[in-house]
């Protein structure tokens, strides 16, 4: 019987295997896992141009401030990027949970939104801010206890003695998509993330339920990086996914979603 069939036999198998292993290079993907912020402020369109050029699927796992870290470090299977706020990002740093160095992402604003039909108060100010924010019927904002970021953000702009006054409602959600479904009346306001184009002046945008971004010394803003997950099991690609998103031709489509880049 020879080397004949045995042969053959062992042939088609290293043939098998060496499909299976091409088709897992052409499988490639790349997990990232992002709070609500970024997930909501132009992740999915940097993904997708990524993959159109790459090839390289992208899935996008979103969590909670409250539970991210938590599962970067242990979820299975692990995400091979992490998108965090600067002061998540270096704690996970100290704790050894990153590949290397973190890449600041940008800058998303906390803004105020109205009713369409609302004229646009001047926002320029502090005073002015609390003053706008006071003649509104209903000020919307996110609940603290979602353990969201800009909602505790939010709460305690609320609480400080200068905005004592506002009628500020707790909701489930963001402030923006309540307005737009109706709630409150003509006079309801909200405070929320911004994930549209805007400048620092305030100009208006083709959005008519935005007014602007808050004043500057208030520091009403989340500040992101990203960085490879120590626990990757794909560093190379993870590591071509963070010199794309973050590479200059991406700019206008963060930009598009709110994200300001550095």
């Amino acid at each position: 019987m020879g080397g004949g069939w045995l042969g053959n036999v062992f042939a088609i198998g290293i043939l098998a295997v060496g499909c299976a292993a091409t088709g897992a290079a052409r499988a490639a993907e790349v997990r990232i896992i992002s709070p609500g912020v970024i997930s909501n402020s132009g992740l999915s369109d940097v993904a997708a141009a990524f993959t159109a050029k790459t090839g390289t699927k992208v899935t996008i796992l979103v969590a909670g401030m409250a539970q991210i870290v938590d599962r970067i470090k242990h979820e299975a299977p692990p995400a091979d990027v992490v998108m965090l706020p600067m002061d998540l990002m270096g704690t996970l740093a100290l704790d050894g949970g990153l590949s290397g160095s973190f890449t600041p992402l940008g800058r998303v604003e906390i803004g105020l939104f109205k009713k369409p039909e609302a004229t646009a108060p001047d926002i320029a100010s502090v005073s002015k801010l609390a003053a706008a924010m006071k003649g509104a019927s209903v000020v919307f904002y996110t609940d603290p206890a979602t353990g969201s970021m800009q909602a505790r953000m939010n709460g305690q702009l609320l609480a400080r003695p200068d905005f004592a006054g506002v009628h500020g409602q707790p909701i489930m959600g963001d402030a923006e998509p309540a307005l737009k479904r109706g709630d409150g009346d003509a006079k309801a306001m909200g405070l929320g993330l911004i994930h549209g184009e805007h400048d620092p002046t305030n100009r208006p945008t083709a959005n008519p339920y935005l007014v602007g971004q808050l004043p500057p010394e208030l520091g009403m803003h989340m500040d992101m990086a990203t960085a490879i997950n120590a626990r990757s099991t794909d560093p190379t690609d993870a590591a071509a996914f963070i010199e794309f998103a973050t590479s200059p031709p991406m700019r206008p489509v963060w930009a598009h979603k709110g994200v300001n880049r550095y």
